[in-house]
């Protein structure tokens, strides 16, 4: 079921509010999907979504791969008969200021700090396509 990436249905956004685990699915340089858990945060009237991570993983390694504008990866959790996908076209950001916000939003969700790490880095999702039930 198709979602306004700015305006979902109630239920969805509260899915995307609760504390899941998620998948993120990015491409290898040669176009098989490399798929791997993560905490994500949704900004619905950004249509951001986000990733906190390490500088030196494969899935920030996948997204440089894909160009200077960035690649498209996709989002997913489950819960039950509860489904999201977030779709987008996702960039690397290494500002102190975004990596900081993204941090405070996982742990808000989370319900949990991550411990000081200086290679974290942000993959910022500029959702384009919200799919789900929540």
């Amino acid at each position: 079921m198709a979602q306004d990436v700015r305006d979902p249905d109630p239920g969805y956004l509260a899915f995307w509010g609760e504390r899941h685990l998620c998948t993120l699915t990015t491409l290898r340089p040669d176009g098989t999907p490399h798929v791997v858990p993560v905490g994500v945060t949704y900004e619905p009237e950004a249509a951001m979504a986000r990733v906190i991570t390490n500088k030196n993983s494969t899935k920030v390694a996948n997204i440089l791969a894909a160009g200077p504008d960035g690649g498209r990866v996709a989002v997913c959790q489950v819960h039950g008969g509860r489904w999201a996908t977030l779709e987008g076209l996702a960039t690397v950001r290494t500002e102190a200021d975004r990596v900081a916000d993204a941090v405070g939003r996982y742990a808000a969700r989370y319900e949990r700090t991550p411990a000081p790490n200086p290679d974290r880095v942000v993959i910022e999702i500029a959702v384009d396509r919200a799919l789900g039930r929540g």
